[in-house]
């Protein structure tokens, strides 16, 4: 494996994954990975490849949107993956009365010590889920703005660094509109990706049924990983090569968007394609990306970002399957 903070293969990478010594073998890693997808699996009967998308995107080091139709288990599986992991875990019902400090934290007045003193807001913790998102107004959800994109708050001015690994991983349905808020695309953009969960299969359903007639098993879901091996196979990720012609073709794919729709993939959503297939490349026990995992990461990494002008029949996934088909892989 080769250094991420010196290899231009990988773009840079924060000094707490640039260390390969503290990596953990690119087999071990993919191990751990295949035993939160397993764990989770437990809980989460099917959608197998949602479960999947979301563990490499923890992987690397990016956050999640779950968009999909009430009741199909979009809080279940973000519970039973960060469940999997022994780490902090905070949860925040987002309602459109919620304040920014609400998420962030706020300053308090000791009357004791005649000082301030900061309480943390839920988003200090390894692992956040925002359910229902899109209910809280646009100033409440900026306040995880700079918490995605730098892993720090500030709060009066003071800056204050968050635990890692950090991820968000937030839920939301499009179906019930009462009350709720478009997320804006600078915040839709710090999400790695946006996955929908769907309807289970019949056999999938049916099994589901039959785990949770008593105790519901994500009530005695056990972890398989703790922080500092999640922070270990983060390394392993961050040091998997991507050569020049795997890095070409990201930028070609992206460039391909941007010339056929009217909002294009961001320079941060090429960032997170790469790094999303490096992700994927360990899975496969690779510490090389291909270009096929460049593909099979791109819908749920690129997808979201796009706009398309009104009254055309494509869509986000229309222009990131075009992409795919149409640009030569060199």
């Amino acid at each position: 494996m080769t250094d991420a903070n010196t290899n231009p293969d990988t773009g840079p990478v924060s000094a707490s994954y640039a260390n390969v010594d503290r990596a953990l073998p690119v087999e071990d890693a993919a191990g751990l990975a295949s035993e939160i997808i397993a764990n989770t699996q437990e809980v989460i009967v099917g959608n197998g490849e949602a479960i999947t998308h979301l563990v490499t995107a923890m992987l690397a080091r990016g956050h999640v949107l779950l968009d999909d139709v009430p009741g199909v288990g979009k809080t279940m599986l973000a519970r039973a993956v960060t469940r999997s992991i022994d780490a902090s875990f905070k949860r925040v019902q987002f309602t459109p009365d919620l304040l920014p400090s609400d998420v962030t934290g706020v300053n308090v007045f000791n009357r004791k010590t005649g000082e301030f003193d900061f309480r943390p807001g839920p988003v200090f913790a390894n692992v956040v889920l925002g359910d229902e998102i899109n209910r809280a107004p646009p100033k409440t959800q900026s306040a995880l703005l700079e918490a995605m994109e730098e892993g720090q708050v500030t709060v009066d001015g003071e800056t204050r660094s968050l635990p890692q690994p950090f991820t968000v991983i937030a839920t939301q349905n499009t179906v019930d509109t009462n009350r709720t808020y478009e997320l804006p695309l600078a915040e839709l953009d710090r999400f790695a990706k946006k996955l929908e969960v769907g309807y289970p299969s019949e056999a999938s359903e049916t099994a589901m049924l039959g785990r949770t007639t008593g105790t519901h098993p994500i009530e005695t879901l056990e972890p398989v990983a703790d922080r500092a091996q999640l922070q270990r196979a983060r390394a392993t990720v961050a040091s998997v090569s991507a050569t020049e012609p795997v890095r070409e073709y990201v930028t070609r794919l992206a460039r391909y968007t941007r010339e056929h729709a009217t909002l294009g993939v961001s320079p941060r959503g090429s960032i997170a394609l790469l790094r999303a297939a490096q992700a994927r490349a360990v899975l496969e026990k690779r510490d090389y990306v291909l270009p096929d995992d460049v593909q099979e990461e791109a819908e749920p990494v690129l997808a979201h970002r796009i706009r398309v002008e009104a009254g055309r029949d494509s869509t986000g996934i229309e222009v990131v399957r075009a992409a795919i088909e149409g640009v030569p892989v060199e």
